[in-house]
């Protein structure tokens, strides 16, 4: 057990930087290797000297974990996995005072007598081992560390007055559990801390205390073992513990142990007692305050010269008892335990037949059980493994991918994750031996990525059950008066320091409904404070936003792609809007200001592209007189006028004045005056927003679909709503302005006094059935007769077409000139696909019905003006310009405000005269472009 080597023992208690130290010397040799107690610690030295070296010349090795990169020099493993036989320069042994432990004592007093640095060698540990130390290694030398800060006892305490900065620690999965709840009930939460977590589980849940999101912590004794946390006071909740055969109390050199993880580096720290455990006799707690324990005599041992010859001479050279009185057997451990197991089958003893068979059925028998089920389940596993090992040398890619299928399912609650994660703990070091899978590196990926996927549930479900992670942090951040980090997702979901806290909507923030009472509060006051950035940085991202990302709803809201931003009010015009924000009042009056400003820029925009002819209409200086009144009359009513409102102003215009009022768009139909380019959907809707906030509606009618050419009639709907949609009531069903004008145009064509039925044309633009189309002309003033007759097989006849000017569209009684015919409809004149389908039918066979005798029959319709002239009025006697007196001559006359037709040519007038109290008015001149320019001429001049 000698060597060349130096060999120190550093011994002390907790809070001594033995550690520390040892890292130190080892990164001062070429090469070196140092042993922990737990995988969990191992991970924590190998992350701190990859952080100094660098991952390339850093390994890895645990029972489960095997990180070796080519050129490694330094080795950083648990006791049970550390190599022999390296010939390293520098080795050291941690926790060295688990010599004496009953179940794993066995493995670090091996180490202690046969392991060595070429150059230097360390010993940590409690100073209770300097006996035993010094008697089997005799060249070692002695370093005493003092602790570098005071521990004191506290005495107990209650659970709900513990510190903050509080480690917790129970003995059992159900204590902690238990302890964990009740601080997440009274203080927010706790992490939670156990040796059976994998690392990644417990470094996310100790970064939960470390980073401050919880200040408890609930623990087994793992934490005893090197774990450096940030720990002030450390409470026993139980003084017992279960060794895996009885209960039994701690000692006090096991309690200072674990009380010894308070007040770390320079800091002071404390220990006591909670719940159920009574408080610490006097002298246990004035030892652990000094230090001062029963030194050690025995360290557990177990033969290291194994024989393999047969199973029962590698069973024989186990149970050899130690020849020093420092020494004492260790008792049967689990691999003893399932190798003894194993040799009572017969088909085990069959196989290991040989050396090299004993020697691989001791490997496998090694394997730890860490699913803890029983010691016949474990050993029949390891036969099952065995078998495999010994028929084919690997164990087969099927059987290993059943195995880990049954394990991967991140579902489930804490106790089934916790059971997964043990399983395949098990797969993950049969994947880390050499050898026994036959891709290893594909193997040991498997098992990583499962154990990863496996640990980041029961980390999820730890959190989620024992930390109220979102009101802990919040308190504490606001208690502390510190700055609060708020993120927006693109969802607009809004996370305070991660945690989930509401929604912002727009400039608008509303809470988690979850949250109740003071809570609820907390959560409201926090999250506004830390949202008071956000709002600034959303305020200049929306100021920027192009108009497309803007839009205006049919109730007057303002949105900013799917959020409520504003709405729109009254202004002291119909086409100059205002606008009122939604803002938070915590955003600041500087927010809310550029949100309304934005929002003002883009109505005012949205109204001058849409009502650009209305708005050019109104500004327009040449206008004058009657001409500049009715352009008021055309912006008051928005671009659409009913003629009968208005019947009086179109007659007082005379030429100049409609020339001058088509040149900006405008159209004087026959039942409409209205303005075409503002009969597309984008400005209609505007319009009837606009229309609804001037006359003070409450609720806001909604915009017909677009591109129909009649609509149901809107029951229950404001006076006007139909002229604004750009429509007017006809019976059932409201027909598009635009459409009603050119059906006019057809009308005009017809003896409306004689009678006459509905063309296919008509019924075409119109989109109806016959039946419709009867109640439509019914709404317009008409009388419909319903007629059958036997149905006429005769050759096609083109349908008679209304005349039409030179740019091919029907004419109308106020028909601009050919240059002003640009103001004719913009919307698509064609009904819809289906509804052409049914018109067209219906136009080619109105209604048919076969009799009793089989004689075909048709339904049809004559139409006749069915209103009164007033007595005051005489019709009006012009006629079309260029039209001869045949076919294309109309029989009907053009209508007045109303509509109304006035008669065959040759009737004689009806009522009596027109008397007025006004002067006489300058007889107008005639409009050379006016399509009834030639007769109005003729009438001048017979007279």
């Amino acid at each position: 057990m000698s060597g060349s080597s130096r060999i120190v023992a550093v011994l002390g208690p907790t809070n001594t930087g033995k550690t520390h130290y040892a890292i130190e010397r080892m990164l001062g040799h070429r090469t070196g290797v140092i042993g922990l107690p737990l995988r969990l610690l191992a991970r924590e030295v190998y992350d701190k000297i990859v952080a100094i070296r660098g991952p390339s010349v850093v390994a890895l090795v645990t029972g489960e974990e095997r990180i070796v990169p080519p050129r490694a020099k330094y080795w950083v493993c648990t006791v049970e996995a550390m190599p022999e036989g390296m010939g390293a320069d520098f080795v050291a042994i941690d926790e060295i005072q688990l010599c004496a432990d009953p179940e794993r004592g066995h493995i670090f007093t091996d180490r202690l007598l046969r392991s060595r640095g070429t150059n230097e060698t360390l010993f940590l540990g409690s100073d209770t081992l300097r006996g035993p130390i010094a008697a089997l290694v005799p060249e070692v030398q002695f370093i005493r560390r003092e602790r570098m800060s005071q521990l004191v006892y506290s005495g107990s305490k209650k659970i709900s007055r513990m510190p903050a900065r509080s480690a917790i620690v129970g003995f059992s999965v159900d204590n902690v559990y238990a302890i964990a709840e009740l601080l997440r009930r009274q203080k927010g939460g706790a992490a939670v801390v156990m040796g059976a977590l994998s690392p990644r589980t417990r470094n996310a849940q100790v970064e939960l205390y470390q980073n401050g999101e919880v200040d408890y912590l609930v623990a087994t004794d793992a934490i005893g073992m090197g774990l450096n946390l940030d720990v002030n006071h450390v409470a026993f909740s139980s003084l017992t513990k279960f060794d895996g055969r009885r209960m039994r109390p701690l000692a006090p050199n096991e309690l200072a142990q674990i009380a010894g993880r308070a007040g770390r580096g320079m800091s002071d720290g404390t220990f006591g007692v909670t719940g159920e455990a009574p408080p610490l006799d006097e002298g246990v707690a004035q030892a652990i305050m000094d230090s001062r324990f029963t030194p050690m005599k025995k360290l557990n041992w177990r033969n290291a010269a194994l024989r393999f010859g047969s199973v029962d001479a590698l069973i024989d050279s186990l149970e050899v008892s130690p020849d020093s009185e420092h020494l004492i057997k260790a008792r049967p451990a689990d691999d003893l335990n399932a190798l003894k197991s194993l040799s009572q089958e017969a088909e085990v003893m069959a196989r290991a037949s040989d050396g090299p068979s004993v020697r691989l059925l001791w490997d496998v028998c090694r394997i730890p059980d860490f699913r803890g089920i029983s010691h016949a389940e474990h050993a029949s596993l390891l036969e099952v493994i065995y078998g495999h090992l010994h028929e084919r040398g690997t164990i087969p890619d099927e059987f290993m991918a059943r195995q880990i299928r049954r394990i991967d399912k991140s579902d489930g609650d804490i106790d089934a994750l916790s059971k997964r994660l043990a399983y395949i703990r098990t797969w993950t070091y049969v994947a880390q031996r050499n050898g026994w899978v036959r891709d290893e590196s594909h193997w040991r990926a498997e098992t990583r990525i499962v154990e990863d996927r496996l640990s980041d549930a029961l980390h999820d479900r730890l959190t989620q059950r024992f930390v109220d992670r979102r009101t802990s942090v919040l308190l504490r951040r606001l208690k502390q008066k510190e700055a609060l980090l708020a993120e927006v997702n693109d969802k607009g979901e809004v996370t305070v320091e991660g945690e989930f806290v509401g929604r912002l909507e727009g400039f608008r923030f509303t809470p988690d409904k979850s949250a109740q009472g003071t809570e609820a509060k907390a959560l409201k006051s926090a999250s506004l404070q830390a949202l008071a950035p956000q709002f600034h940085l959303r305020a200049d991202r929306f100021y920027n936003a192009p108009d497309t990302e803007i839009d205006f709803t049919d109730q007057g809201g303002l949105m900013w792609g799917e959020y409520a931003v504003g709405k729109l009010v009254a202004g002291a015009e119909p086409l100059k809007p205002m606008v009122e924000v939604f803002v938070d009042e915590a955003a600041g009056p500087d927010v809310e200001q550029k949100v309304q400003r934005r929002l003002q820029h883009f109505i005012d925009r949205k109204v001058a592209a849409l009502f650009e002819p209305l708005l050019n209409l109104s500004r327009d200086e040449e206008l004058s007189g009657l001409a500049k009144g009715f352009a008021f009359r055309m912006v008051e009513g928005l671009g659409v006028l009913p003629r009968e409102g208005v019947a009086q102003e179109v007659k007082d215009l005379d030429q100049d004045a409609r020339g001058a009022l088509r040149k900006h768009g405008i159209r004087f139909g026959q039942f409409t005056i209205f303005m075409p380019l503002l009969l597309k959907p984008a400005p209609t809707r505007l319009r009837l927003v606009l229309w609804a906030l001037a006359g003070g509606l409450q609720e806001f009618p909604d915009a017909p679909p677009p591109g129909l050419v009649t609509v149901p009639v809107a029951k229950g709907a404001p006076e006007g709503y139909d002229t604004m949609c750009g429509y007017r009531d006809a019976g059932e069903r409201s027909i598009r302005i635009d459409m009603l004008e050119r059906l006019a145009d057809m009308l005009r064509a017809e003896d409306s006094r004689g009678g006459f039925e509905a063309k296919p044309d008509m019924l075409s633009i119109t989109g109806m059935t016959l039946e419709q189309f009867a109640d439509l002309m019914q709404g317009l003033g008409y009388k419909a007769e319903r007629g059958e007759r036997e149905k006429v097989k005769a050759a096609p006849v083109e349908a008679e077409k209304p005349a039409t000017d030179v740019t091919g569209q029907p004419a109308a009684e106020e028909t601009p000139a050919p240059e002003a015919e640009a103001e004719e409809v913009v919307a698509t004149a064609e009904a819809p696909a289906e509804a052409t389908e049914s018109t067209e039918a219906a136009a080619e066979a109105p209604t048919t019905e076969p009799a009793s005798d089989e004689t075909e029959v048709e339904v049809f319709y004559t139409f006749t003006w069915g209103r009164q002239r007033p007595a005051n009025r005489a019709p009006r006697r012009e006629q079309r310009q260029g039209q001869g007196p045949a076919k294309g001559k109309p029989r009907g006359k053009p209508q007045d405000g109303r509509g109304k037709p006035q008669g065959k040519k040759g009737g004689k007038p009806q009522g009596g005269k027109t008397f007025s109290s006004r002067p006489p008015k300058k007889e107008k001149a005639i409009d050379p472009d006016n399509p009834f320019a030639a007769a109005l001429m003729g009438l001048k001049d017979g007279n």
